[in-house]
C-alpha cells in the first residue's frame, strides 16, 4: 500500500532531480552525487530539500508520503518560484549549517590520514 519511502530526504533520490531544473542546478546535481552519501555536501544538499520539500511535517500516511520521497522532491522543485541562483543559495546555507554542526561536533568527523601515513 505505501511506496517505498524515507522520513527524511533520502540521498538515493538526488540523482533522479538532475532533469527537473536547468543547467546550474543539474551541475549542482553531478556534483553532489560524485561524492560519498556522508559528504559535508551531500548532507548540505539533502537538508536544503528537506527544507524545500518540508519533509519535517511529513507524515507516513499522507499523500505526500505514500507517493514517495522522489515524486515529492520534483514537485517541489518544480513548484519553486525562485531560479536556479537561488536554490544554489540555499544549497550553500545547508552547507554552511552543516559545516557549522560538524565544526560544534568535532567527534562526528573522522580524520582519514593517507594510506603512506597509516602504514609508518
Amino acid at each position: 500500500m505505501y511506496a517505498a519511502n524515507e522520513l527524511l530526504f533520502p540521498p538515493g533520490s538526488i540523482p533522479m532531480l538532475r532533469q527537473v531544473r536547468g543547467d546550474l542546478f543539474a551541475a549542482l546535481i553531478e556534483r553532489v552525487i560524485s561524492l560519498p552519501e556522508d559528504h559535508p555536501e551531500t548532507l548540505a544538499f539533502s537538508l536544503m530539500m528537506i527544507r524545500l520539500d518540508g519533509c519535517m511535517a511529513c507524515e507516513t500516511d499522507s499523500y505526500r508520503a505514500m507517493r514517495g520521497c522522489t515524486p515529492c522532491a520534483r514537485q517541489s522543485l518544480r513548484r519553486f518560484k525562485g531560479s536556479d541562483a537561488d536554490l544554489l543559495a540555499r544549497y550553500e546555507e545547508a552547507l554552511e549549517d552543516v559545516r557549522a554542526y560538524l565544526e560544534s561536533r568535532p567527534e562526528l568527523i573522522e580524520i582519514q590520514l593517507p594510506i603512506a601515513a597509516r602504514a609508518a
